[in-house]
């Protein structure tokens, strides 16, 4: 690994890196993360019974948007074409939790780490909003990278 910043220039100036050189490649990335929340704020959103409407669904939605507008949200990112995007809810009731996994593709000249976990993170704050009313408890958690593949730096996967 370069132990060199890729967004700094020879003077410490942020920049964006310039991929134009590199070629295009199957790149993809998959990103994680959950809500904590009470039993009976789970309880609710399994039911339904959340006053805002399907949180589920609008928390997948919300993830979608995001990683297609992570360019504008983080500076120095690239605009990605991106080829699918999923994210996936899980209730987890043994952990009062909902679990988020992002997938994230593309084919290009860089990964789509960020657009993950711009989705996942998103996703989240949408669970929040949409629950706040009845739990301003609620805690977002283990926001990660699980794994990349494609691109010159090689595949990455968690070690947990």
């Amino acid at each position: 690994m370069e132990d060199k910043l890729t967004h700094l220039d020879d003077h410490g100036n942020a920049n964006m890196v310039d991929v134009g050189d590199k070629p295009d490649s199957q790149r993809t990335a998959v990103a994680g993360g959950r809500v904590i929340m009470k039993p009976e704020t789970l309880q609710l959103i399994k039911d339904g019974n959340i006053k805002k409407g399907d949180v589920l669904t609008v928390a997948r939605i919300a993830g979608i948007m995001a990683a297609k507008r992570t360019s504008e949200l983080i500076p120095l990112c690239h605009p990605i074409a991106i080829n699918k995007i999923s994210v996936d809810l899980t209730l987890d009731e043994g952990n009062q939790a909902i679990n988020i996994i992002a997938t994230v593709r593309t084919t290009g000249k860089t990964g789509v780490e960020m657009e993950a976990l711009t989705a996942v993170s998103m996703a989240a704050l949408t669970i929040y909003d949409m629950a706040k009313a009845v739990d301003r408890e609620m805690r977002l958690s283990d926001i990660r990278l699980i794994e990349k593949r494609g691109g010159v730096h090689g595949d990455y996967s968690a070690t947990e």
